[in-house]
């Protein structure tokens, strides 16, 4: 699916996996892609309608985060600069070359995949690329990976999030602080749209109640870890935590909130030890 969210830029989000995101930031003479889609096919149909419907090649892609579902369209892009975090190349080049490794045994399809490293990275500072008359402002926003990184949209004012901000936050990766950090940093921006990692765009009156929805989340979540960490058998209480009980609906990213609820948990529950709250 292709939505057009202000002159110039689109939003692709995928059919066939959790809703992902990219996005196209078209110039005079050439374009940026933002993130790449799950599967080759998706991506291959993102470049098409840049390079034949639009008649602009591709020069940078910038990656928010490692994670397959936002990189592994990266190869499809040959000669454009990619742009990431420094923490996100390292990150491909190892967790990244071995998932993809072992993925390939069991799937021919990604055969002819490649793992495509950041040349250009940033570590805390933000960098800007200029496109045309637009300004990409890219900044940290870590938390559901140590990696991640957005991009503003200056003039017009629409924020590439990455999965810093998703219908609801995913930690497997991550880390609850890290994360509330990266979402109060987001209603400050005085965005018009926000175009989150995963699912649909967030129009301007929305964002603030979005942003807040997750930041409760992310507070009920680590309350309840805490909670039960503090208990003898931490792993039996995380069966019966139901997503609708910490203020999400089960039925987000098309009926996958309850499993990836389940897994923050589990993430959570097996890695931080309980601590004193700040």
């Amino acid at each position: 699916m292709r939505e057009r969210v202000a002159e110039n830029v689109y939003v692709f989000t995928s059919d066939l996996y959790a809703q992902v995101n990219a996005g196209v930031v078209v110039g005079p003479d050439w374009s940026v892609v933002i993130d790449t889609l799950a599967y080759p096919e998706e991506t291959l149909e993102l470049r098409q309608f840049v390079e034949r419907g639009l008649g602009s090649r591709v020069r940078y892609v910038i990656n928010t985060h490692y994670h397959a579902d936002h990189t592994l369209g990266t190869w499809l892009f040959p000669g454009a600069v990619v742009i990431g975090h420094a923490e996100c190349r390292r990150l491909l080049d190892t967790r990244g070359r071995h998932a993809l490794h072992e993925a390939q045994q069991n799937n021919r399809d990604l055969h002819p995949v490649e793992i495509v490293l950041p040349e250009v990275v940033l570590r805390d500072e933000q960098i800007s690329l200029r496109v045309g008359r637009k300004r990409l402002e890219l900044m940290p926003l870590p938390g559901h990976s140590p990696d991640g990184i957005g991009v503003l949209l200056v003039e017009d004012r629409v924020l590439f999030s990455g999965d810093a901000m998703m219908p609801l936050p995913s930690l497997i990766d991550g880390d609850v602080e890290s994360m509330a950090a990266s979402l109060r940093k987001i209603p400050r921006m005085k965005l018009e749209n926000l175009v989150q990692g995963h699912g649909e765009v967030i129009l301007r009156g929305e964002i603030p109640n979005a942003v807040r929805s997750n930041l409760t989340y992310l507070s009920a979540l680590d309350r309840y870890v805490r909670r039960v960490q503090r208990r003898k058998s931490p792993g039996s209480d995380a069966a019966g935590a139901d997503v609708e009980d910490f203020g999400k609906s089960r039925i987000l990213m098309n009926g996958l909130a309850a499993e990836l609820h389940a897994r923050n948990l589990q993430a959570l529950l097996h890695r931080q030890p309980a601590r004193p709250r700040p």
